[in-house]
């Protein structure tokens, strides 16, 4: 597999396919997720002519997992690092979960001169909910800011029961085959600062074009995010894909794949 360093010495490793000279789509995975959940976009863009490349930030999937200082902030410094490492140009950043606001994190810090195009896979950009922002995570709010997320992610009793997905859990356990459920101090760290964000205004400052994605019965957060998100946004789209959880890319691959290829073609 191939591997670059971080500037602090850290390697992160990813894979790579499809057409070497075709347009990058860098894949990043949610909390505890690795690159490989993505086998069912992969193929399909290597099919396209796009040049994929699905990337493990430090501590998911094979790469380096350093016992602490992980932050929202270092997620969007390793994707610099991964940007300019492999020299990408009017790159698709794909962010699912917390991978679409590690986005945030990388325009935040470094500007969207490398992107071409963006896609977040059920993400709200706010995960607190406010009497302003009624998108967040179900049951998060100033009440419990500083313990919601103290030990776990928490079930919020919401989106179609596991058990009663049918294919769509199938997909869901080939697809995180080998995903680790117990969390570290050092990953309840990162969830906490994930959730205490807001990256509204960096959507606000975005001009590259935005598909924001939400499946309509999301375990973590109201599926109309994807629309308040996009309102945000100078060049914004939204889709809600019906029968779908939060692994809104997993669960209904076929209806993902079409609205992120329409999408593109009408990003350019």
């Amino acid at each position: 597999m191939p591997s670059l360093t971080a500037d602090d010495g850290v390697r992160l490793d990813y894979t790579e396919s499809g057409a070497p000279g075709g347009r990058p789509v860098v894949l990043l995975a949610g909390f505890k997720a690795a690159a490989t959940s993505w086998l069912y976009q992969t193929g399909p863009l290597a099919d396209a002519g796009y040049r994929v490349l699905a990337v493990d930030l430090r501590g998911h999937g094979m790469s380096e997992r350093p016992a602490s200082g992980v932050d929202m902030a270092r997620r969007g410094r390793d994707l610099r690092d991964v940007m300019t490492a492999l020299d990408l140009h009017d790159a698709v950043l794909v962010g699912g979960s917390m991978g679409g606001n590690t986005v945030w994190s990388y325009l935040a810090q470094y500007g969207a001169d490398r992107v071409g195009a963006i896609v977040i896979v059920d993400q709200t950009p706010k995960m607190l909910g406010t009497a302003e922002w009624t998108h967040g995570f179900y049951g998060y709010d100033e009440s419990n800011i500083d313990t919601y997320f103290a030990e776990r992610i928490p079930d919020t009793g919401m989106g179609t029961p596991l058990a009663r997905r049918g294919m769509r859990l199938i997909r869901l356990l080939k697809a995180m085959k080998g995903a680790e459920r117990d969390l570290t101090p050092g990953e309840l760290a990162l969830l906490n600062d994930h959730a205490k964000a807001d990256w509204r205004p960096v959507i606000a400052a975005t001009e590259v074009p935005i598909l924001f994605v939400a499946g309509a019965e999301s375990e973590f957060w109201p599926s109309s995010h994807a629309a308040a998100a996009a309102s945000l946004a100078a060049r914004g789209e939204s889709v809600v894909i019906d029968n779908d959880g939060h692994a809104a890319n997993i669960e209904q691959p076929k209806a993902f794949n079409a609205a992120m290829r329409e999408f593109l073609g009408r990003a350019g």
